[in-house]
């Protein structure tokens, strides 16, 4: 039997473009080849399942070999193989509606994965490495022959009486000079251990020697020989594959391990993913402790179809904010090897976008009812994470609300709601807002949240990367007429302004004398010294920076979008003196030289507690201080 013939693939350009478009992604064609080998072993086990093959399935193990001296690479399958009639369907007729379409729309490609997908070229990435591809195929079918085909890059095929004895196919890669990276061992290893490593049947490449007891020599002592033994390189039945009730914690950790062997850390906690409608999705998701800074490294979350690797990009498939957690998602039912814009607006990437934001915010508070006490304990490894969601995923913040914990001063937690009303009824302004006291830096705003302390108002802790954000979530979702304010951007009094009202004890000439005296002591364009009326016991001086305006700064900081503007503003300070402060007094009944040193340490004391001081200014206070004792 010998055939030649040409393939019908309705262009002569088609091995031009595999080889040199998709190039870059070129170890792909293993990922291919070796899929297809599973993919038969599979459907031979399943015949027999079904009773449609009588002999016996025996070992289906697919065996990648690799020769250096003869520069091929073997994938070997004991699959369903093919009859020469099936190579020709199968492999000679690459299913293209014409020449024009293909050539038009690979141009529009992102990459390999996609001209394969859409095109159904996954043998065919075998020419993106080699000058000449072989197959030796035996079908299981009763009474069939084998068949040998060979092709070498052009359109033109032989077809011949095959070798094999027994069923499977054998591909033989001929590799290509560009190609010789694939020639070593180190390569074809990596190339597995990305893509195979979770294959359903077992995948050998080559050989491996391990030391066996062999008995004992004559001193007694154990006697150990160098035996080869197989060298599968893959899991087959990996933890996701498997029910939940059939794991335990230990197995889920111990896959963990399997996937981030480097990692330092083990997860905080996982999510099993298990849907079969209106989509098919398996997968693990595991909790990292995530440090309390925007470090979201990407390419965490693999993408699986039918235990094939496919990618670390996850983007669309699983929402922003789960870009920070780690693990595996498999699903046939993904549209693979598309544009993006494609899969955004596929509508089972929707479905399986929305279906994992609904699993994790569930699993998340079906902890914090089940054991409150240790999901507070976690929260510090996690709030980066849940607040990160609220912020970017409104189906995830409506279910987050119920879990979401606030913080005090008093490492108090609460949730939105317990905070709401804890203070609704204390933290109440002349005009019926609720305030919200909050802390971005306990220690350098100490002395403010002391003298909010002294009304009995609570202040909030909020001090993360993400909460010069999460602030204006507060107020928008915590609850109704919801103001926050941080602890030092004005004085008590004035963030949370009752009707009661402190009577000033200096007269408005004395008012204009002590304001004239610490603008000129002070002598800087961006303090605007103001005269109030306080309680004795507050500080004589305090420096704040308008709410608004200070947060405007902050946003832009930390890339708030559009408030490129406001970082450009200069700072602008407020310089509060505290007219009934009896320093003031004595200032006014000063000589003018007294009075202004004494009204420029005050503030320097006050620009101190801010951190504020410093270089020469710092200096300067530290020698006058020393004077002044």
């Amino acid at each position: 039997m010998e055939e030649k013939g040409t393939i019908s693939i309705h262009t002569e350009n088609i091995f031009p473009v595999i080889k040199k478009f998709l190039y870059s992604d070129n170890e792909i064609f293993l990922r291919e080849l070796v899929s297809n080998a599973v993919d038969a072993s599979q459907k031979i086990k399943r015949l027999s399942s079904l009773g449609q093959f009588q002999g016996e399935v025996g070992d289906v193990t697919v065996d990648v070999k690799l020769d250096e001296a003869a520069k091929t690479i073997t994938i070997s399958d004991r699959g369903i193989g093919m009859t020469a009639e099936e190579i020709k369907k199968y492999i000679n007729q690459v299913a293209f509606s014409g020449a024009t379409e293909f050539m038009e729309k690979f141009k529009e490609a992102n990459d390999a994965n996609e001209i394969i997908g859409r095109f159904g070229l996954g043998f065919y990435s075998a020419f993106m490495v080699a000058d000449r591809v072989e197959i030796d195929s035996l079908s299981y079918q009763d009474g069939a022959v084998s068949a040998h085909w060979t092709c070498d890059g052009s359109t033109s095929y032989e077809i011949s009486a095959g070798t094999r004895t027994d069923r499977g196919t054998d591909v033989i890669l001929h590799i290509n000079e560009e190609s010789a990276e694939f020639l070593s061992q180190n390569r074809i290893s990596e190339i597995l251990n990305k893509y195979a490593r979770f294959l359903p049947v077992p995948v050998r490449f080559g050989t491996k020697t391990e030391s066996q007891p062999d008995g004992e020599d004559e001193e007694g002592k154990p006697k150990y020989t160098s035996v080869e033994v197989d060298n599968i390189i893959n899991n087959t039945n990996p933890a996701w594959t498997k029910a939940p009730a059939d794991l335990t914690d230990e197995d889920y950790l111990a896959f963990y391990r399997e996937l981030y062997p480097y990692s330092m850390d083990e997860p905080l906690f996982w999510i099993h993913l298990n849907v079969d409608y209106p989509f098919n999705l398996t997968g693990i998701l595991y909790f990292p402790k995530v440090k309390n800074e925007m470090d979201i490294q990407r390419n965490k979350i693999q993408l699986y179809s039918r235990q094939v690797f496919i990618t670390e990009e996850v983007k669309d498939i699983v929402p922003e904010f789960l870009m920070l957690l780690q693990g595996v998602i498999d699903s046939p039912d993904i549209p693979l090897n598309v544009s993006r814009s494609f899969l955004q607006a596929d509508s089972n990437v929707k479905k399986i976008n929305n279906y994992i934001t609904r699993k994790v915010a569930d699993k998340l508070n079906e902890i914090f009812k089940q054991d409150r006490k240790n999901f507070e304990e976690k929260w510090n490894d996690i709030s980066l994470f849940i607040k990160y969601g609220m912020l970017s995923d409104e189906k995830f913040a409506e279910k987050a609300n119920d879990f979401c914990l606030i913080e005090n001063t008093a490492k108090e937690s609460y949730t939105l709601k317990e905070y709401y009303e804890k203070v609704k009824d204390i933290q109440v302004d002349k005009d019926g807002n609720i305030i919200y006291l909050y802390s971005s830096d306990v220690a350098q705003q100490d002395s403010f949240i002391a003298s909010a302390k002294a009304k009995g108002y609570d202040v909030l802790v909020l001090d993360g990367q993400l909460d010069t954000h999460f602030v204006g979530y507060l107020e928008q979702k915590g609850g109704e007429k919801i103001q926050a304010k941080r602890v030092d951007a004005d004085t008590i009094d004035k963030l949370i302004q009752k009707d009661e009202k402190v009577e000033l004890v200096l007269s408005e000439e004395e008012s204009k004398q002590a304001s004239s005296i610490f603008e000129k002591a002070i002598s800087r364009a961006d303090m605007k010294v103001e005269i109030e009326a306080l309680a004795t016991d507050e500080l004589p001086v305090s420096v704040t920076m308008d709410e608004f305006m200070r947060r405007m700064k902050d946003m832009a900081k930390t890339g708030g979008g559009g408030m490129g503007f406001y970082g450009t503003i200069p700072d602008s300070y407020k310089v509060t003196v505290n007219g009934n402060h009896p320093l003031v007094k004595r200032i006014l009944e000063s000589t003018e030289q007294e009075g202004e040193q004494l009204a420029k340490q005050a503030f320097d004391l006050a620009l101190l507690s801010r951190g504020l001081l410093t270089g020469a200014d710092l200096t300067s206070f530290v020698k006058r201080s020393v004077e002044l004792i």
